[in-house]
């Protein structure tokens, strides 16, 4: 048990270094490269922090663990949004591009009711179990592509004249930085997530708590410490891309690329009110954003308590 409590110290440790350097190689990689940090956000951030959610679920399936895979998405995602846009806001409001309020939170919305519909095979008539087939995998992978198709557009855009400032790193080095953050915080996400779920399976958890909670928390601690750092260095741009970013990646390609190799998965312990929050957490972000082009702190505060809420729900229903 101590080994495992100074395993989960030091993984901390790499997470909150690594996500410090990653976000400063990433945005004097945007300026290097003459983008938006937005796009860096939507992509090399949000990939990175991702990262963690594929190798969990990559590896849950090769073991069978059905439940595993579903919880580690859909508890990312309602993290990502309530917790960790929760505690940024509170930290400092976030302000929300027109461009993201009318298009990226929109697809946002549009992915996650899409695994919900998908999903729910027994309410809809469309089987005696809820699962999701290969071939629902195959149509979350087609959406991704539309997702794809505005990453390459948004690439075309001409860039702000704010961020044509001059790049703090050469772009080496900022990629260099970009490496080493993107591996300190997997390795120290891991170290989390490993010594944690120890813990609680010594304590007698079942997988869909674990996975709602211990694993969709450690595989969402990268996006919540590069959201803080983030937050503190004004790089809201990046802030925001890494969230909505990190969602899509995570139904996607954290779920979709799975279960087209694997095949079907049919999670036996989940609840309706899993699905109806993962929906409900990107229908609150989406209208906080439209109201005033920016989350407020008592939206923030409103945010963290519905995920007070729903995680006091989880373990008593």
């Amino acid at each position: 048990m101590l080994v495992n409590v100074l395993l989960l110290i030091l993984g901390f440790v790499l997470l909150i270094k690594g996500a410090d350097f990653f976000v400063d190689g990433a945005s004097s990689t945007a300026q290097n490269f003459k983008v938006s940090k937005m796009l860096i956000g939507l992509t090399i951030i949000a990939f990175g922090t991702s990262a963690p959610e594929f190798a969990v679920s990559m590896s849950a399936l090769a073991s069978g663990s059905t439940d595993m895979v579903l919880g580690n998405v859909i508890g990312s995602c309602i993290m990502n949004i309530l917790l960790i846009l929760g505690v940024a806001a509170v930290i400092h409001p976030i302000q929300i591009r027109d461009n993201t309020v009318k298009k990226e939170l929109p697809l946002t919305m549009l992915i996650s009711t899409l695994l919900v519909v998908l999903f729910i095979d027994i309410a809809l008539g469309n089987g005696s179990v809820n699962q999701i087939t290969r071939s629902d995998a195959l149509v979350i992978l087609l959406f991704f592509s539309v997702f794809l198709y505005y990453l390459i557009s948004l690439a075309k855009q001409k860039k702000e004249s704010k961020e044509e400032d001059k790049p703090k790193y050469k772009l080496l080095k900022s990629l260099i930085l970009v490496l080493i953050g993107l591996v300190g915080i997997i390795i120290g996400s891991n170290f989390v997530v490993d010594n944690a779920s120890s813990i609680a399976v010594s304590v007698g958890l079942s997988e869909r708590i674990i996975a709602l909670t211990i694993i969709a928390f450690g595989t969402s601690l990268p996006e919540l410490v590069t959201t803080i750092v983030s937050s503190k260095k004004g790089e809201q741009d990046l802030l925001v891309g890494n969230i909505i970013g990190s969602n899509i990646f995570n139904i996607c390609i954290v779920l979709g690329i799975p279960v087209a190799i694997y095949g079907t998965v049919t999670p036996s312990s989940f609840q309706m009110i899993d699905l109806v929050m993962l929906v409900l957490s990107a229908v609150l972000l989406f209208l906080f954003s439209r109201t005033f082009k920016r989350i407020t702190r008592y939206e923030g505060v409103f945010m963290l308590a519905i995920f007070v809420i729903y995680y006091t729900l989880v373990f008593v229903l």
